[in-house]
């Protein structure tokens, strides 16, 4: 581990580095801070399988000025979580992202007829329209907090789609899904079905609905614009990944 530089695990840390930058590694492409190794928490090098991703995470650390801020590393904290936490029981952790399929917010829906039934139909449908489509499955749609078990078909294919993801997408769906309550709009961003706009507006509508029935309520919105942001990383993870034809190396 000598000479190895270690990602702080919590706020307040200086800058205790001048330059970062993204190199080839063996393992893919890595990240230096003053020429030493970047290594995750738990002391493993951090290498990602993008040059592209490298950079980003590299610019994440020539931003940061006197101290080092875990929340202005976004991309950072996504690979880490990859490498310590995703890949040591890759499949394990996938099969309990899929579980998610279970209760997809996108199925669960306001009375018939309401506004709010009309913007979630607007919005909701095309989503599991792709859905149908791209895994063969069909959706138990219900009104309300009532269950609505789905077909265990639907619920293999879907937890196949997860598995077969990497180490590196699942920690970046990971978020996508907690967030938004829906493995079918985190799935439609890994394959670039829809943009992280459609699928945050998809993911917050009831949100967005109560503030405006109900008036904006500041410690709400603090709360929703922080989960926007992690929304939004995870999303930029994802697409930073899907830029691996650009890393062919000469």
């Amino acid at each position: 581990m000598a000479g190895a530089a270690l990602a702080p695990a919590a706020a307040g840390v200086k800058r205790f580095y001048a330059e970062a930058r993204g190199v080839p590694a063996d393992s893919g492409y890595g990240i230096e801070l003053d020429g030493k190794p970047l290594r995750t928490p738990a002391r493993r090098p951090l290498a990602v399988p993008t040059r592209t991703l490298a950079e980003a995470i590299a610019d994440e650390w020539n931003a940061q000025v006197e101290a080092i801020d875990p929340r202005a590393t976004p991309l950072t904290g996504l690979a880490n979580a990859a490498i310590d936490r995703v890949a040591p029981d890759r499949e394990a952790f996938a099969r309990g992202l899929a579980r998610y399929g279970e209760s997809d917010l996108l199925c669960y829906r306001a009375e018939p007829g309401s506004r709010l039934a009309g913007r979630q139909a607007a919005s909701w449908d095309p989503i599991l329209a792709w859905a149908r489509r791209r895994y063969q499955v069909d959706f138990a749609i219900t009104c309300g907090v009532v269950p609505a078990p789905q077909a265990r078909a639907t619920l293999d294919r879907l937890e196949q789609a997860v598995l077969a993801r990497t180490s590196f997408e699942l920690a970046a769906l990971s978020p996508l899904v907690t967030i938004a309550g829906s493995l079918v709009v985190a799935l439609a961003v890994a394959e670039g079905a829809i943009d992280a706009g459609t699928a945050w507006r998809a993911a917050a509508l009831d949100d967005l609905w109560q503030a405006e029935k109900w008036g904006e309520d500041a410690e709400a919105a603090k709360a929703l614009d922080a989960r926007r942001r992690d929304f939004d990383a995870a999303a930029r993870f994802l697409a930073l990944l899907a830029q691996a034809e650009e890393d062919v190396r000469t």
